[in-house]
C-alpha cells in the first residue's frame, strides 16, 4: 500500500489505536477507583469494557502492521495520537460514566471518518474491523448512556 489514501488509512488506525489503548487504561483506571450506591455493577461494566478495549488494541495493532506499517507502541506516541483526554483525578461514578461516553463518542467519530478512505482503497480487511470497532463502541456508548444517573 504506497498511494496516500492508503497512507492515510494506517495513519488513522494508528490514531485509533491511540485512542483506544488509552481509553482502555482510563476504563481500567476507573474500574480501580469507581465507589457509590452503583460500585458493583459500574466496577463490573468498566472490567467488561476493558478487557474489550484490550482486545481491540491487539486487532488495531496487528492490522497496521499487516498493511507493513509499524505501530505506534509506546506511551509518548500515544499521547501525540490520541483525542481521549487522560485523567488523573477520581470524578464521580457518574462523571466517570459521563467521560467514558463522551471518548466512546469520539472513537465513533474518528472511525467514521476512516472508514470512507478504506472503503476508495478497497481495504476490505480494515473496513470490516473498523464496522466491527463501531459496532461495539456504539453499543458500550448506549449502555454508558443508559446508566448516567
Amino acid at each position: 500500500m504506497k498511494d496516500p489514501a492508503a497512507t492515510k488509512v494506517t495513519k488513522g488506525l494508528a490514531k485509533l489505536l491511540a485512542d483506544t489503548y488509552t481509553l482502555y487504561l482510563k476504563t481500567q483506571n476507573f474500574h480501580w477507583h469507581v465507589t457509590g450506591p452503583h460500585f458493583h455493577s459500574l466496577h463490573k461494566m468498566f472490567e467488561e469494557e476493558y478487557v474489550q478495549l484490550a482486545a481491540a488494541v491487539d486487532e488495531i495493532a496487528e492490522r497496521i502492521r499487516a498493511l507493513n506499517h509499524p505501530a505506534p507502541a509506546s506511551f509518548t506516541e500515544f499521547l501525540k495520537l490520541t483525542s481521549i483526554k487522560e485523567n488523573v483525578t477520581t470524578p464521580s461514578a457518574n462523571d466517570m460514566v459521563k467521560q467514558l461516553l463522551n471518548d466512546h463518542e469520539i472513537i465513533i467519530k474518528h472511525i467514521a471518518e476512516i472508514l470512507p478512505v478504506a472503503q476508495q482503497v478497497k481495504d476490505e480487511a480494515t473496513f470490516d474491523l473498523l464496522i466491527n470497532r463501531t459496532e461495539e463502541h456504539e453499543k458500550t456508548a448506549w449502555m454508558l448512556r443508559s446508566s448516567i444517573g
